[in-house]
């Protein structure tokens, strides 16, 4: 353990793990540079869950490649332990059915190295914010999903809603992790236009947060469903 100052005790505290020392220390620079604080690298799935237990980090950077124990069941063991741990996967390979086992197995996103390493600070502030570290198709992929719900009632839409169809725009995407941002390029919008949508969603819906947006959303799909 080292001391630290009133700013490293602020910073995000992150543990990298992957099998390969050059990526380990292209990630852990492109971090520091970025005042995240790498407090410890891993080379083994195995030891990424010990160290992950262990210093109880913010957020870990995982590879999904690794060996004893690959990423998805690293990331797992984790989450079923310390949901509060971040775990953020990495891959050499866009495979979205990758991405939606790790998201499955508690990771709070899933990028692929190909991203720019300057983009992973960012990525990270934001899993601790609550948002989804996922690229922008993938988080298209699980709406789609959604989408292809059994509709009659049960699907996105409930009948009994004060909702419009672009506020349920706005509240799927919100599901996936998506910023207000991201939301605003996927449906073609202002961030300013996405904020107001928000505000009138929060409104209809009686919450004052994202998360009890979400909730309030999945109890109306569930109430449709039983009434139709």
């Amino acid at each position: 353990m080292i001391d630290r100052d009133d700013n490293e005790e602020n910073a995000l505290r992150t543990i990298v793990a992957d099998d390969d020392p050059l990526v380990r220390r292209l990630i852990r620079d492109t971090l520091q540079r970025a005042s995240v604080t790498v407090i410890a690298e891993a080379s083994t799935g195995r030891e990424a869950v010990e160290l992950a237990l262990f210093y109880r980090p913010d957020v870990v950077v995982m590879d999904f490649m690794m060996p004893e124990m690959d990423g998805i069941e690293a990331t797992r063991r984790i989450y079923e332990n310390d949901p509060s741990i971040r775990v953020v996967l990495l891959t050499g390979a866009g495979d979205d059915e990758l991405g939606l086992r790790g998201l499955r197995a508690g990771a709070a996103g899933f990028l692929s190295k190909e991203v720019e390493l300057d983009a992973l600070p960012r990525a990270l502030r934001g899993a601790i914010e609550g948002e989804a570290a996922i690229s922008r198709r993938l988080a298209m992929q699980l709406i789609e999903q959604y989408r292809a719900a059994p509709r009659g009632g049960a699907g996105l839409r409930p009948v009994r809603s004060r909702l419009t169809d672009r506020e349920w725009e706005v509240l799927d995407l919100l599901a996936t992790g998506a910023t207000t941002d991201e939301i605003a390029r996927t449906l073609v919008l202002s961030p300013e236009t996405v904020r107001s949508h928000l505000k009138n969603l929060y409104r209809k819906l009686e919450v004052n947060s994202r998360e009890d947006a979400v909730q309030a959303a999945s109890r109306l799909r569930t109430l449709s469903g039983l009434v139709a």
